[in-house]
């Protein structure tokens, strides 16, 4: 058997001990994104849930060992301390499961029945949790289980804080968990000269610093501490043994309600600390920490939200509109039988709600890809084409210039007689779809069915939460996409406080979000969503630049208050 394939589950189930890395769900591994996606059942805290569910399959259910009952993120059933099992898919399978069972017998009651478990762990099962006792659990009960290794926090968060461990001369490194260290543990690694690395918690972190200094370490020795970790919220302070203390007291976060937060602190000469603003590669990204709001829902905003996770952005989606079915669905019956019986030349899709729209047109006939043959199609931008591709359809005509109308008419062939036998074009588009690509259609000499595939309506207003932090400055950035998303947001939202970094994709959806009393930071080059996030991360590498040239600290927009009005950036 390979190591990466799946065990046989007997009558009495299978446990695989995963570990789900420090915080990124980057971080996970192939062998573990296989394993959740066979898993019956995931059993695992909370914040662990959140990194590995995504990789689940649909129906999965879902134990949560979150020992406070009261807990807002526990899955429990109402008014009961009692966990149950949550399906991904938004119903539930309570069990009869006592609350003061303890892990291991969470995971023996989750693998009877001849079900496959996942128990997901934060870091690595062998080294940042005590999983071994569950492990002896599955043994003495005859359960087959497996390990996964993970990316334990006292390696993943020094490299996300730019501290390698180890130099070109090899130097020693030791592990101490300060949670669990005793007095003979310090003094080994006092008397050591290599680099210590420590888990232990925020207001924690003097104490440790005092046990290394009376172990025998020097009061000036460098060390970093880092709390979260490898996510967007991650946070390092450098500075001595003997000025630990005193850093964190004057970053005003000790004394502090969230003093019990873990953290990794690295302490050596060896340990590249004071390096660390050469190698500090993950909190320098353009955008780290930003909260961007995307109005856009998570469907159109995935691969947008993926490139500003990538500039270390936060993205917060917020739908400005919704999608509803035409009022009269008989108009797009009518073309989507004339595609099937040959009465067009070509198909013009201009977003991914068209595309969407034929899709499930499509399905209710019992029709499939099958049904665009010798169809010619076009999409008028690279996420409409990838919404064809997942249907099973590759377009013949993508615009190779710009990503709009106007690029697609640019490429549009006209009409020629003698090589289309048809001359007739099936436009599947929204109810307020402008009217630049049916007229250049026309004019090249086409004839063309505007059909209304489906209608946008403004969406239902955000959480209070989100409005509030729309406009009391909590988004350091806001992306515009179109004039309707800055109508939209500011109709159902309110408008953002002028702290917040505007950024819009073009000059007509500047000049709305200028009527709309906004100060527009930041323009795209061309009006595409990707470039517009380019820009956004221009902007903040700029601000970061200056902010550091001019010796002040790098701080997010929505850490401070507006200064003087900034001009409007092009880039």
């Amino acid at each position: 058997m390979s190591p990466t394939t799946l065990p046989a589950c007997p009558d009495h189930g299978h446990v695989t001990f995963l570990g789900a890395g420090p915080g990124d769900p980057g971080l996970l591994t192939l062998r573990a994104v296989e394993a959740l996606a066979s898993a019956d059942v995931l059993v695992a805290e909370h914040e662990v849930l959140d990194v590995v569910r995504v990789h689940a399959r649909p129906g999965v259910a879902v134990v949560n060992t979150d020992p406070d009952p009261a807990g807002p993120s526990a899955d429990r059933h109402p008014g009961t301390g009692t966990p149950q099992l949550t399906v991904v898919d938004g119903t539930s399978t309570p069990v009869a499961v006592p609350a003061e069972r303890d892990a291991a017998h969470l995971v023996m009651e989750a693998a009877r029945g001849g079900r496959r478990v996942v128990r997901a762990v934060s870091g690595d099962p062998g080294l940042d949790a005590y999983a071994a006792e569950e492990m002896l659990a599955c043994a003495a009960a005859g359960v087959p289980f497996e390990v996964v290794p993970g990316v334990a926090a006292a390696v993943g968060v020094p490299a996300y804080a730019g501290v390698p461990l180890r130099d070109a001369d090899g130097a020693d490194v030791r592990f101490v968990d300060a949670r669990t260290a005793s007095g003979r543990c310090w003094t080994e690694v006092g008397a050591s000269d290599g680099t210590v690395v420590v888990s232990t918690t925020l207001d924690s972190v003097a104490a440790a610093a005092g046990e290394l200094v009376a172990a025998g370490r020097k009061p000036d020795t460098p060390l970093t501490v880092t709390v979260a970790g490898t996510t967007t919220r991650q946070r390092t302070w450098t500075a001595t043994l003997g000025t630990i203390a005193q850093t964190l007291k004057q970053a005003k976060v000790l004394p502090s309600p969230e003093g019990g937060r873990p953290v990794i602190a690295v302490v050596g000469e060896r340990s590249a600390a004071a390096r660390r603003d050469q190698l500090s590669w993950f909190e320098s990204k353009p955008l780290f920490g930003w909260k961007v709001l995307v109005p856009r829902t998570k469907e159109q905003a995935a691969s947008l939200s993926d490139q500003l996770r990538s500039y270390g952005a936060v993205p917060h989606e917020v739908p400005t509109i919704a999608v509803e079915p035409p009022r009269t669905p008989q108009q797009m019956e009518r073309a989507v039988k004339g595609l099937v019986t040959g009465r067009y030349e070509w198909i013009a899709f201009t977003s991914v709600n068209a595309v969407k729209a034929v899709r499930e047109k499509f399905e209710e006939y019992g029709l499939d890809a099958r049904a665009f043959a010798g169809i010619k199609v076009a999409a008028v931008g690279e996420q409409t084409a990838k919404a064809l591709i997942a249907f099973g359809v590759k377009p013949d005509l993508v615009p190779s210039g710009e990503q709009s109308a106007a690029g697609l008419l640019e490429d549009w062939p006209p009409y020629d007689p003698v090589f289309d036998p048809i001359d007739r074009v099936f436009l599947p588009r929204a109810d307020i779809a402008t009217e630049t690509l049916v007229a250049g259609l026309i004019e090249l000499g086409w004839e063309v069915d505007d059909v209304t595939a489906y209608r946008t309506v403004r969406a239902s207003p955000p959480p209070a939460e989100t409005r509030e932090a729309i406009k009391g400055g909590g988004f350091d950035a806001v992306l515009f996409t179109s004039s309707s998303t800055v109508r939209n947001l500011v109709g159902i939202a309110g408008k953002p406080h002028n702290v917040t970094v505007i950024a819009c994709i073009g000059p007509a959806t500047a000049k709305t979000a200028e009527e709309h009393g906004l100060r527009v930071d930041v323009m795209a080059p061309e009006p595409s969503v990707h470039k517009l996030a380019e820009a956004l991360a221009d902007f903040g590498m700029r601000r970061r630049a200056a902010a550091l040239e001019a010796g002040d600290p790098v701080t997010r927009p929505s850490e401070r208050r507006p200064g003087a009005r900034r001009r409007r950036t092009t880039t």
